[in-house]
């Protein structure tokens, strides 16, 4: 399970957005549903992503934020040697619900089909 204790901290404050960018950009990619989402590729490539925050909203269980992710996929090939495939990264962006409980942290993610 996902917990984002430094977003749950930082709720109700101007600060909000960009902590939640930050702590959400240093999980693990095989935690969100980016396989799920990819578009254009096959696999999803080990490089870095980034988060932007689209939507914020809040009930009195948890805080919602809509956020899409660009990362980068690769079209992988069958690995043999004569293989004309090059393995080049494809931009990729989806995006996400994340649903913060507010007592815990917990995270849930969810992909957004829009």
């Amino acid at each position: 399970m996902i917990h984002l204790p430094e977003s749950l901290a930082a709720w109700g404050s101007p600060a909000f957005s960009e902590t939640f960018k930050i702590e959400a950009s240093r999980l693990d990619a095989d935690s969100l549903p980016l396989q799920k989402g990819l578009a254009r590729s096959s696999h999803v490539a080990s490089s870095p992503f980034s988060v932007i925050v689209t939507n914020v909203t809040d009930d009195p269980v948890s805080i919602q934020v809509k956020a899409g992710i660009v990362y980068a996929g690769i079209i992988a090939g069958c690995s043999c040697a004569d293989d004309p495939t090059p393995i080049s990264e494809q931009t990729e962006y989806c995006e996400v619900l994340f649903e913060i409980n507010k007592l815990t942290a917990a995270t849930l993610v969810s992909l957004l089909n829009e």
